[in-house]
C-alpha cells in the first residue's frame, strides 16, 4: 500500500489543485518536520494535508470496497509525515499504516452505505479516525491515548459529497484534510488532550450522526486483531472512480475479442449495481466529470483500447469519436449486482452492432481486488509508469527500492522533496 500511495501521490502532485495547495501551505505553514512531495519542508500536519490531496488528486489511490473508502490517501501521508519528523523506521511506519487502514476500513464498512446515502464522503469522515490511530501507534501510545485520539477525530470528521453536483475538485481535499487532522488528533492525544471514549457508538457519536443509527457493530469489531481487513484493499489499474473499473474491464475484454468493429457499434448497455448507475454523466467535459462517468470510461476503453492518464487529458475527453460513442451508452441497475455490492462490484457490458449481433462480457470483481489481484511486479510497473516521467528513473528507483526493501524513512523522504 505504501508503494501504491507513493505512485499515486507523485503523479497527483502534478494536479493544478495540488500545486496551488502546496504553494499555499509552504507560505503559510513552513516548517522542518516533514516533506511535501516535490515541494518544501513543512509542519507535519501541512505535509500530510498536501500529500493526501496529491494521493487523491488523480483517482489513482487504493480503496476498500465494503466501505467504499480510500484509506491509503487519508492515512499514509499522516503516518509518513510523523515518521519523518520522528525519524521512525519504515517497519514502524508500515505497522502504523496497517493499524490506520484497519481502523478506517472497519468504520467505513460498518456504516456503509448509510453514511454515503446521508451525503457524506467516507474517505473524509472515516479517514481521520484511522490517521489518528496510526499516529498514536507510531508514537507508542497507550490504550487511553488511542481512545482520546479517536474521540478527538470524531469532532474533526467531515466531508460532503456535494462535489458531485458541480464536479468540484474539493473532493481531492477530503483525503488531505483527514490526514492533516489525523496528525493533529494523534499528537494532541499523546500530549494529554482528551476526547470521548464513546465517540463511535454514543447517542451523539459518529454512527448516530453520520449513519443515522444504521450501522453494523459486527463489521466494526468482528475478528478485530485476528481478521485483518486491511489486507483486502484494492489497487487501481485505471485513474478513475472504482465503480467504473468493472465496466472498463468488461469493455476492454470485449474489444480484445476482435469480433466487431468499433465504428459499427449501435449501442452499449452497462448493467451494474445501483450506486454505480448514478455515474451516468454524458457528455463529460472536465477531468472530474470524466473520472466519474461510466459512459465516458466505457467509450474510451472501446475506442482507445486502454484507460490511462492520457485518456483523461482534455483533448481525449473532448475527442468527438469518444463523445459520440459515450452518447450511445446506457446504464441500468441489475438486481443481482446490487445484492452483491459492496462485497463485489459486478458489471456486464453488452455491445450491439448495427447488424443486430450482440456481444456481452461479465465481470464479478474488477482487476485489483483481492479476488482478482495485481501482483507486486504489476504494482512496480504502475509505480514506474507514474513516477519515472516526473522524478526521473534514478530518484524513482531509489524510492521504489526503499519502499519495498529498505528501513530508513529518509531514503523515501529525501527523494520525495526533489
Amino acid at each position: 500500500m505504501i508503494v501504491d500511495y507513493l505512485a499515486a501521490s507523485v503523479a497527483g502532485s502534478t494536479n493544478p489543485l495540488s500545486q496551488r495547495l502546496r504553494e499555499f501551505l509552504a507560505e503559510n505553514e513552513p516548517g522542518t518536520r516533514a516533506t511535501a512531495i516535490r515541494g518544501a519542508s513543512m509542519t507535519a500536519s501541512a505535509a500530510a494535508y498536501t500529500n493526501g490531496v496529491a494521493a487523491h488528486g488523480l483517482e489513482l489511490d487504493d480503496g476498500y470496497t465494503p466501505g467504499s473508502v480510500h484509506p491509503g490517501a487519508a492515512v499514509i501521508p499522516a503516518v509518513l509525515a510523523v515518521a519523518e519528523a520522528t525519524r521512525a523506521s519504515i517497519d514502524d511506519a508500515a505497522r502504523a499504516v496497517a493499524v490506520a487502514v484497519e481502523v478506517t476500513s472497519r468504520i467505513a464498512a460498518a456504516g456503509h452505505p448509510a453514511v454515503l446515502n446521508a451525503g457524506f464522503h467516507n474517505t473524509g469522515v472515516t479517514g481521520v479516525f484511522g490517521a489518528a490511530a496510526g499516529v498514536v501507534n507510531l508514537l507508542g501510545g497507550n490504550e487511553q491515548q488511542y481512545c482520546d485520539a479517536l474521540g478527538l477525530a470524531g469532532s474533526h470528521a467531515g466531508a460532503l459529497r456535494e462535489y458531485h453536483t458541480a464536479a468540484s475538485e474539493v473532493k481531492r481535499l477530503h483525503a488531505g484534510k483527514a490526514a492533516r487532522d489525523g496528525v493533529m488528533c494523534g499528537e494532541m492525544a499523546m500530549a494529554g488532550i482528551s476526547g470521548p471514549d464513546t465517540v463511535l457508538e454514543g447517542p451523539n457519536g459518529y454512527f448516530s450522526a453520520f449513519a443515522r443509527g444504521d450501522w453494523n457493530p459486527d463489521v466494526l469489531l468482528g475478528g478485530l486483531g485476528e481478521d485483518w481487513v486491511c489486507t483486502r484493499t484494492y489497487i487501481k489499474p485505471y485513474p478513475c472512480c472504482r465503480h467504473l473499473h468493472g465496466p472498463i474491464d468488461a469493455a476492454l475484454a470485449l474489444r480484445e475479442t476482435g469480433q466487431f468493429d468499433i465504428d459499427d457499434v449501435e449501442s452499449v448497455e452497462v448493467s451494474t449495481f445501483e450506486i454505480a448507475t448514478r455515474l451516468r454523466r454524458a457528455p463529460a467535459s472536465t477531468l472530474l466529470e470524466a473520472q466519474f462517468s461510466i459512459p465516458f470510461a466505457v467509450a474510451a476503453a472501446l475506442r482507445l483500447g486502454s484507460v490511462t492518464l492520457d485518456s483523461f487529458r482534455p483533448e481525449c475527453i473532448a475527442d468527438a469519436r469518444v463523445q459520440q460513442l459515450a452518447a450511445r451508452v446506457t446504464i441500468d441497475a441489475d438486481a443481482n449486482a446490487t445484492a452483491a455490492y459492496p462485497h463485489e462490484r459486478p458489471a456486464t457490458v453488452t455491445v450491439t452492432a448495427r447488424d443486430g449481433r450482440t456481444f456481452a462480457h461479465h465481470v464479478s470483481q474488477p482487476l485489483g481486488e483481492p479476488g482478482n489481484p495485481i501482483d507486486d511486479d504489476a504494482l512496480s510497473a504502475k509505480f514506474e509508469s507514474l513516477v519515472f516521467p516526473i522524478m526521473g528513473e534514478s530518484l524513482g528507483s531509489q524510492m521504489l527500492n526503499a519502499a519495498w526493501r529498505g528501513n530508513d524513512i529518509t531514503e523515501i523522504t529525501a527523494a520525495l522533496g526533489a
